[in-house]
């Protein structure tokens, strides 16, 4: 039996596609290995209960390519992958990308698939899986079961028409469209551009215009008293007051609820008292009080307005069916709903017809049942209303429509004080002026449905969402804000800072996502490692935000894939061993894969910026497809030379200053000894990310005294880059506290203190569980090779491992590497070994801290500091002269 391992969604650009995607961790257990033509009966089966997977086309190109594989024989993993595609497909969800990889063990497979509706995706594998077991151990499959709920869960939670074409819209002009919940409130484009819809409304539609139109009776009021046709009509609260009311005003009449929507509870064409009674509780059903006014004869027609502009027109007809003299009404429904024009709730053209109470009114009214045959040619209505979501229909007449209609229609919205309108018109024909045919306006709606323009059953369709998206974003209005996207194993943190302090000198008001936590002009609104896809849709959803700097971690992306869809800057600062034989990733190639998505989803017009140093990065250059900017601490590099050669540019550290090289053009921007975060040029893993932080600068567009002037400005400080290379003075030694949690982290660190000259140095740093022993090892070596005492304590997540074990670990290493047994030091408890380090330091030393927990050890020693006799000064190390 094929079993379901994990499964997950990609909700942004990953390593598999640059579209959202299920990645399904299957187990094949005995069908390892076991194409499908040589299981018995197995295609002819599944073709029996789908037979539309005749039409994929797989590697073949060709339709019925994908039943062509099967007979030929693959394996079950791919036959899974396309069943899950196809239900999504049955289920009006067109979804088309598929692959099949193997994963970690023998037997078990990644099944990657796209999908529009994330928890409708993930039925659909779960369910392609059992389709598959079903058919191998012989057993029935209620495939229609399936289908029903995987529409279910579409209409639960994908976008409703009006709200999907303006999201369709918005994506081809390149604006950014986050969900911000399950249903249908959309933002459209990113920070302090951004616009909000929720359907046919946005974040500029007046509340005042939307109440207005809500209130039928003062809608009808203003409309009366700007000289507007509408029916008369009176608001009643109890029966015997609409009865008198529709006396006066004239049989037949119109009942409505005074705060209805949506032609709920509407009834027209009230002809005496006795179906006034019935139209009046239904009335009541949706509000307190009821609208009894004039019936206008005519049609039913909906004028839609935009931005102060009239832009379509449509016929509306209410549900009904036609006779042919041999089948009842509820045959005639049936066979209207097979067309393909009409689908469930709003994913067709057309609505399903259904029969509702208004139906059963109509039929009894009429003296008809379910079973009556209607002549041929006679038309029976199944509703009183003609909205498409009670089976309705539309018909464009936007051409046909008068002028005088159109500016009445216009007038309407302002007078109403709606940014979109929907203007409900009850005349014999739209071709003529309203006033000459005697008709009327009978309702104002706000958030109006643009199913009827966008695919009316008849007519040309109209696109609106182009006139919406023209009034939210005018011509050269901007909607997304610039993005800088930093990846790599070491240095991501401290190189945003920098990039960060760079672009708000220059007035960017910035969001900062790092493993610290999220930032927003500088001000720390979130804590914690916050370098994955979540915190990155935190920033790009803030109004105060106009330029975002994101650490974009590897976790996040394997994770959930990218939180943002394209970026103007994608920065990959290094690829080194970290964190490998976790979740799939057991190689540098591997880590390489994962980390070259920042360089690759980049904007048209956009840059990747690329360490010319690092093999890794260098690799990635071919997927990339816009702008390169290479940097390196050699200009002597071969990249470097061949890239300037071809014209393009680099960031180079020449003769200590950094240097942006463009084509024959060099230009000095920053000696490193004047960059307080590289220790007077001490630092070298900081001027390397200075370069980088140079190349984003100069791909950004700013000047070089601007790039200078963040690059100098930067302090190596914890109130500006917390937990990087952060010295403190206490008494007379000193304490250095930085972040490095891997092997080359660690080597950065050795060669910095090795220049830094200090009389003794003493390190406390911890193990985490998730660390292969190798790198463990390695770390140990390297801290034996730079220290005189080292003392280690153990995260309190041990991640699989034994209380103790990799402290012992650790102690086998130093010993290993020559280190005195009576100089390593194994504490539990981190604040301990801190302080254990503090009480051992003596007059010239440094005592390096490493940790992961920044504002701890910070606070602690801001606690030591008032607890010594001289208080301690956070500050840039004492270097030699």
């Amino acid at each position: 039996m094929i079993s379901i391992l994990e499964k997950k969604a990609l909700r942004g650009a990953n390593i598999y596609s640059y579209r959202p995607v299920i990645v399904m961790t299957i187990d094949l257990a005995e069908y390892d290995e076991v194409p499908t033509n040589q299981i018995d009966g197995f295609v002819d089966r599944l073709l029996e209960m789908i037979p539309s997977l005749e039409d994929h086309r797989c590697s073949e190109g060709i339709k019925g390519g994908f039943i062509t594989r099967m007979r030929e024989g693959t394996l079950l993993g791919h036959v899974i992958e396309h069943i899950a595609l196809e239900l999504q497909y049955i289920a009006y969800m067109d979804v088309g990308f598929g692959k099949t990889v193997d994963a970690e063990d023998p037997g078990t497979f990644h099944v990657i698939f796209s999908y529009w509706v994330e928890g409708a995706g993930l039925f659909a594998g779960v369910e392609a899986v059992e389709i598959a077991n079903s058919i191998l151990e012989n057993r029935p499959y209620d495939l229609e079961r399936t289908i029903g709920e995987l529409k279910g869960i579409r209409d639960d939670h994908y976008l409703g028409p009006s709200t999907a074409a303006i999201v369709r819209e918005a994506e081809l002009r390149g604006i950014t469209v986050l969900r911000l919940d399950d249903y249908n409130l959309v933002q459209l484009g990113e920070g302090k551009y951004q616009q909000r819809i929720q359907a046919a409304m946005t974040s500029n539609t007046s509340l005042i215009g939307v109440e207005t139109a809500g209130n039928k009776r003062l809608t009808k009021m203003m409309l009366e008293d700007a000289g507007v046709p509408v029916p008369r009509g009176t608001v009643v609260r109890k029966l015997q007051s609409a009865i008198e009311d529709a006396q006066w005003l004239g049989y037949p009449v119109v009942v409505k609820p005074h705060d209805g929507h949506h032609g709920k509870g509407v009834t027209t064409n009230v002809p005496n008292e006795e179906e006034l009674v019935e139209a009046f509780k239904r009335a009541k059903e949706t509000s307190s009080r009821v609208i009894v006014e004039q019936f206008f004869t005519g049609n039913d027609y909906r004028m839609l307005v935009v931005g102060g502009k009239f832009v379509a027109a449509a016929k509306r007809l209410p549900a009904a069916v036609v006779g042919d003299g041999r089948h009842t009404i509820a045959e005639l429904i049936e066979i209207e709903n097979q067309n393909p024009d009409r689908g469930y709730g709003h994913e067709n053209v057309m609505t399903r017809l259904k029969i509702s109470s208004v139906t059963e009114h109509l039929l009894k009214k009429s003296g008809y049942t379910m079973d009556t045959v209607l002549e041929k040619d006679e038309r029976f209505q199944l509703e009183l209303t003609a909205n498409l979501s009670t089976g309705g229909s539309a018909e464009d007449v936007t051409d046909r429509v008068h002028k005088s209609n159109r500016f009445m229609a216009e007038r309407i919205a302002r007078i109403v004080g709606l940014d979109i309108a929907g203007i409900d018109v009850m005349t014999e024909t739209l071709h003529k002026p309203i006033a000459a045919t005697g008709g009327g306006v009978i309702e104002v709606n706000a958030a109006p449905g643009l199913r009827m323009h966008l695919s009316p059953a008849k007519g040309e369709p109209r696109n609106v969402a182009e006139p919406i998206l023209d009034m939210l974003f005018p011509e050269g209005a901007k909607h997304d804000i610039p993005i800088v996207a930093v990846t790599g194993t070491n240095g991501k943190t401290t190189t945003v800072r920098m990039i960060a302090n760079m672009l708000g000198g220059v007035g960017y008001s910035v969001g900062m996502t790092t493993t610290d936590g999220i930032y927003l002009h500088n001000r720390l609104i979130a804590s914690g490692d916050m370098s994955g896809p979540h915190s990155a849709r935190v920033v790009l959803r803030d109004p105060m935000v106009d330029c975002a700097v994101l650490e974009t971690a590897r976790g996040g992306i394997l994770r959930e894939g990218l939180g943002y869809k394209m970026a103007d800057v994608g920065v990959v600062l290094n690829v080194q061993p970290d964190h490998l034989g976790l979740k799939g990733i057991h190689t540098v190639e591997d880590l390489a894969k994962v980390k070259s998505v920042v360089a690759e989803m980049v904007r048209k017009g956009g840059f990747s910026v690329l360490n010319a140093d690092d093999e890794h990065c260098v690799n990635m250059a071919q997927y990339c497809r816009e702008n390169i900017v290479y940097f390196s601490m050699r200009p002597s590099n071969t990249v470097i030379q061949d890239h300037i050669e071809n014209d393009h540019t680099a960031v180079v550290y020449d003769r200590g200053f950094i240097t942006i090289v463009s084509g024959e053009s060099i230009t000095p921007v920053a000696r490193a000894v004047d960059m307080p975060i590289t220790l007077e040029g001490r630092a070298l893993f900081n001027v390397q990310n200075a370069l980088a932080a140079a190349a984003v600068g100069h791909a950004m567009g700013l000047k070089i005294d601007q790039i200078r002037h963040g690059l100098v400005s930067l302090f190596p400080s914890p109130s500006q880059t917390p937990g990087r290379t952060n010295f403190f003075s206490v008494k007379n030694f000193e304490v250095m506290l930085d972040y490095a949690h891997n092997p080359p982290a660690y080597a950065n660190i050795i060669d910095l203190i090795e220049r830094l000259g200090h009389k003794r140095r003493l390190f406390v740093f911890d193990v985490v569980g998730d660390r292969r022993d190798e790198d463990l090892r390695k770390i140990c070596r390297l801290i034996a090779s730079g220290c005189q005492h080292a003392i280690v304590y153990e995260d309190k997540q041990l991640r699989g491992r034994a209380p103790g074990e990799l402290m012992d670990l650790v102690e086998g290493a130093f010993i290993e590497a020559g280190f005195a047994a009576d100089a390593i030091e194994k504490i539990s408890d981190q604040t301990d070994a801190i302080q254990r380090a503090l009480t051992l330091a003596q007059k010239g030393d440094l005592v390096c801290i490493m940790s992961g927990r920044v504002e701890q050890v910070i606070q602690y020693l801001d606690r030591y500091q008032q607890s010594v006799e001289e208080p301690a000064s956070a500050r840039a190390p004492n270097l030699p002269v």
